[in-house]
């Protein structure tokens, strides 16, 4: 089992703690339905130290993410982040994760807690093989990360920095002294829809921001917030979770990433020829959106069917959503059921219930 620097924390707040991804982690303090809203509506604090931090360093630092990455990191500036996935070489995907390019011949790639091990080695062979040459640190095990997610989060969080971070775009960081911390690096890229930024700091700084955050979010009701609250936001917004909606056996494209796998002409990445094929054959099957129109809660690996009780799929993902207040999922499922509107039905213990694929977000906002 693994710790996060802050699991004293969490304990003393009270955390209903479990093992998430080889970590002990906070899965809830007062309850998900309580925490889930309360991001909504004002500002939460989830650890997120637990995910992992890969440096590429040299002068073909933009040569070997473009390889290893679906996406084109060609189009990015310093100070811009971009969503990514690493395809494998069978149709799958390693992990998805996210680009900073810090300089041209600078990047930070963030990644999955629970693929860590398998994203070093992947990135490490591809580096070898190819002959890039770069430099690649992980500095998973020396670096925390907090997120701080809700509409007053970054209202809260100037109050620690004399950077402006209130007017940040989407999918942008800055470097900062923060809470009298230099070199602090502060990204909006979120994983709620509801706002806010992460906030990435050495482990041995973690306590002074730990404290000064919460200090700092006083006057704006702010809160710790589990994991459990963590997957229903996201979930809301149709955010991918590795292991859920994407694996090693799903590709990009069925993922319903195909809006970050770029095939142009000046980007060759792992597995192009092959995804390209797909693409021009058509899809078997894809990730959709559905919600209930029966009442019950969809759970993962429950089977989806038709009218008839043909399989035709399974779930990714399910709950009760606590701000759309509908049971909603995701499900990959034949392409003949995947467009909007469509009639599938959800195996749930000895019950087939109706549903319907609907367009995600699922959480449009306030």
């Amino acid at each position: 089992m693994q710790y996060t620097v802050f699991t004293k924390k969490h304990e003393e707040l009270g955390a209903k703690m479990v093992e998430f991804a080889g970590f002990y982690m906070p899965v809830q303090y007062e309850g998900v339905v309580a925490e889930h809203l309360h991001v909504r509506k004002a500002v939460g604090v989830f650890d997120v130290s637990h995910m992992g931090e890969i440096w590429v360093k040299g002068a073909r630092a933009l040569e070997f993410v473009q390889w290893v990455s679906s996406n084109d990191a060609s189009v990015l500036t310093d100070g811009k982040v971009q969503y990514c996935c690493f395809p494998n070489d069978q149709n799958g995907i390693v992990d998805d994760f996210l680009t900073y390019r810090i300089h041209e011949d600078e990047y930070l790639l963030v990644v999955n807690a629970a693929n860590i091990d398998k994203d070093w080695a992947w990135v490490n062979k591809q580096n070898e093989e190819k002959g890039f040459g770069v430099t690649l640190t992980n500095a998973s095990p020396v670096t925390s990360q907090l997120a701080v997610q809700g509409p007053l989060a970054l209202k809260a969080m100037q109050k620690l920095t004399d950077t402006p971070i209130e007017d940040m775009e989407y999918y942008t960081f800055k470097y900062l002294t923060f809470a009298g911390v230099p070199n602090v690096l502060l990204s909006t890229t979120g994983y709620t829809g509801s706002g806010g930024c992460e906030i990435y700091f050495r482990n041995e700084d973690a306590f002074k921001i730990w404290d000064a955050v919460f200090e700092a979010g006083k006057e704006f009701d702010i809160k710790p917030i589990g994991l459990g609250a963590r997957d229903t936001l996201r979930l809301e917004m149709g955010f991918c979770l590795y292991g859920h909606e994407i694996n090693d056996t799903t590709s990009p494209l069925e993922g319903g990433l195909g809006w970050i796998t770029k095939f142009t002409d000046t980007k060759n990445f792992i597995n192009k020829e092959n995804l390209l094929k797909q693409k021009a054959e058509g899809l078997t099957r894809k990730v959709v959106g559905f919600e209930m129109i029966d009442r019950g809660i969809p759970r993962e690996g429950y089977d989806v069917e038709d009218a008839e009780g043909n399989s035709i799929g399974h779930v990714c993902s399910g709950t009760q959503g606590p701000s759309v207040q509908k049971a909603i999922g995701t499900a990959i499922v034949s392409k003949e059921y995947t467009k909007t509107g469509s009639e599938i039905y959800i195996k749930i213990r000895d019950r087939k219930l109706k549903a319907a694929v609907v367009k995600m977000p699922f959480y449009k906002g306030e």
